[in-house]
């Protein structure tokens, strides 16, 4: 029983990208799948792959590394809202990371979307993590 799967979605690409993983395997939900969507739509993943053959499924996430350094695109990868204390922002309170050049992950009434596109769209919601 996992009580934060967010958080262990996240640690998982956290550990593949240290370890200079090419693929990573994860449990699936439909919340999982719409951070993975928006991962690879800002180009922080090569590509992914939903597998429902079990029960739960899984999804394949191939990482993106640079060609020349080999270091991963995904610097960082944090988890902000917890079980133990949600995080929550307006539409004219969403984040700003590293003044733009990152992204923040943000579910809404709308779905899951990105801080500026809840922030074109005028919603507010939980802020469930940075990426940069």
């Amino acid at each position: 029983m996992n009580t934060d799967p967010i958080a262990d979605y996240l640690t998982r690409i956290r550990n593949a990208v240290k370890a200079n993983h090419r693929v990573v395997e994860i449990p699936a939900s439909n919340l999982k799948k719409e951070m993975t969507k928006i991962l690879f739509d800002q180009g922080y993943i090569l590509s992914y792959k939903f597998d429902d053959s079990s029960v739960q499924g899984t999804i394949k996430i191939a990482l993106k590394y640079n060609k020349e350094t080999k270091e991963s695109v995904i610097r960082k990868i944090q988890r902000i809202s917890t079980p133990g204390l949600r995080q929550y922002a307006g539409a004219n309170e969403m984040p700003r990371i590293l003044n733009g050049l990152g992204i923040a992950i943000v579910s809404t009434s709308k779905g899951v979307i990105t801080g500026k596109q809840a922030h074109r769209d005028n919603v507010g919601g939980e802020v469930l993590c940075y990426v940069y």
